[in-house]
């Protein structure tokens, strides 16, 4: 009998240590495609967004970059309110393990 049956995913990344690092690179990477997107419905370039935000265009280029975990959330801040959003944070309770 496998000593993972009737767990889930989310126990096996606990146990091996990596919970918080998949989860902080699932949320970058939807932070990214729903930036993607946005820009694609609006016809905006990195160039232009860059501008909106007041950065460079590399920083945009981080900021779209799905597996870059280093965008700051005063980045992320700019991005959304270039986009006339607000960008929301919160911390939820795990569920029991």
């Amino acid at each position: 009998m496998s000593k993972n049956r009737g767990s889930n995913f989310d126990d096996f990344l606990r146990e091996e240590g990596l919970l918080e690092e998949v989860e902080a690179l699932a949320a970058k990477r939807l932070i990214a495609y729903e930036l993607g997107q946005i820009m694609a419905k609006e016809k905006l370039s990195k160039a232009a967004l860059a501008r909106r935000m007041g950065t460079s265009r590399s920083q945009v280029d981080r900021l779209l970059d799905p597996d870059n975990e280093s965008v700051t959330l005063a980045t992320l801040a700019k991005a959304a309110a270039a986009f006339g959003q607000r960008l929301r944070v919160s911390l939820r309770p795990r569920r029991a393990a």
